[in-house]
């Protein structure tokens, strides 16, 4: 037990000692919090201020106003309709389709639009954005066109028209489950983090134990201490490293944010706004899960002696991972389906697709508490699997060893 603590405080202090850890982890959260104050800073020291002559906003130029060219060879369009319904829009007018095609190629209006007759035009744009909304505005204001034709054939009164056709209707939403739609988001996000968090720290784990057998080091360590004292100390100090650069990072832009609640947009509060339970489940599960991998990155950093060969090693694991991270963003949409629900109890996706169903799904207690067991079982196993792994491993040199030979080895030492 000695021992372990040895390692483990040895292998911290290299983390929270190095400048390459420190520095990054106090810069992003900086610029986090910096970002989480950002609304605040600008509705208190740029929203408020006003111009000399006392107006709270200045006035917009001409060339500040968004403009659209219509050509209308029929004259159906009327100009007040248009500006009722385009609001703060400038309509232009063109003589020709050729003078509307250029004015849009200019980029001298927004967009453009060619009215055939009441229920047919062309819509001319000259870069689309992926968010661009221009035709359906127009098919919304054609469509009042055709009903204010109408009514007009028909002698009817266009306000009492649209009463009847189409009444205003208020609702409420009450959500008695869970919100999926918020909940998507910041699952999303920490599903994302512990996704990095293995990447990065699985190579780093790997990484150390590689060059330790490279340079002839473990020789010495593995005969004064044991190989899951060695394995775990590694192990669990990346872990705490982790954990801790993370846990100021996410504390940095919680904490911002709860001092700044109040001056961001309901749909950014929606999505930052995690509650306690699916903040206990990312702990529990993300934490069980990270263990599990960090251990079989070690145990597969022992399987080559030359780090150039490394990726080789780890490139089946870094698979899997890469395959869970995927599998779990796909399922999400669908929290309560078989295919989350299995992955929910294997320990390869446990940490991530459990997380998810609690996030976003209906998980009964019972069902935490079993992937929870399984979970953190399976750590066990692996740590002792990886460390007889790591012990058979360590002192072979040459060509990289592949998993099936180790775990023969291991069958080997043990007859």
């Amino acid at each position: 037990m000695k021992n372990f603590f040895t390692i483990f405080k040895f292998e911290l202090d290299n983390y929270i000692k190095s400048k390459g850890f420190i520095v990054p982890t106090l810069l992003i959260a900086i610029l986090v919090s910096i970002v989480m104050f950002a609304p605040r800073i600008k509705k208190e020291v740029f929203g408020d201020s006003k111009s000399k002559s006392g107006m709270e906003k200045e006035v917009e130029t001409e060339e500040d106003v968004k403009k659209i060219a219509i050509y209308d060879v029929n004259k159906i369009t009327a100009e007040e309709d248009l500006k009722e319904f385009f609001g703060n829009r400038k309509i232009v007018y063109c003589d020709s389709l050729d003078d509307l095609k250029k004015k849009v190629e200019t980029e001298a209006v927004e967009c453009g639009y060619e009215v055939k007759s009441s229920t047919e035009f062309s819509y001319y744009i000259y870069n689309r954005s992926i968010t661009d909304s221009g035709e359906a505005n127009f098919v919304e204001y054609m469509n009042l066109l055709v009903r204010k034709e109408y009514c007009a054939k028909n002698n009817l009164d266009y306000t009492e028209f649209m009463q009847v056709n189409y009444p205003n209707i208020s609702s409420s939403t009450e959500i008695l489950g869970k919100d999926s739609a918020s909940g998507y988001w910041y699952c999303y996000i920490l599903v994302m983090v512990v996704y990095m968090m293995f990447i990065l720290y699985g190579v780093q784990t790997a990484s150390s134990v590689t060059n330790e057998k490279s340079n002839r080091s473990i020789e010495i360590i593995i005969t004064s201490t044991s190989s899951v004292a060695l394995l775990f100390g590694k192990v669990l100090a990346s872990v705490v490293a982790a954990v801790g650069q993370i846990g100021v990072i996410l504390a940095s832009a919680l904490g911002s944010y709860n001092l700044n609640k109040e001056y961001w947009p309901e749909m950014i509060s929606a999505v930052l706004d995690i509650p306690s339970e699916v903040l206990i489940a990312f702990v529990v599960f993300g934490i069980g899960g990270f263990v599990f991998y960090m251990l079989a990155y070690g145990a597969f950093g022992a399987l080559v002696s030359k780090i150039e060969d490394l990726n080789k090693s780890i490139g089946s694991l870094q698979m899997i991972v890469v395959a869970v991270f995927m599998g779990t963003l796909a399922s999400m949409t669908k929290a309560d389906g078989i295919i989350l629900k299995i992955l929910s109890f294997v320990p390869f996706s446990s940490y991530s697709a459990m997380f998810a169903r609690v996030a976003m799904g209906k998980v009964a207690m019972w069902e935490i508490v079993i992937s929870a067991v399984i979970l953190y079982a399976s750590v066990i196993l692996m740590g002792f699997i990886g460390a007889r792994i790591f012990r058979a491993s360590t002192l072979r040199y040459g060509n990289p060893i592949n998993i099936k030979n180790a775990l023969k080895l291991i069958k080997k030492n043990d007859n």
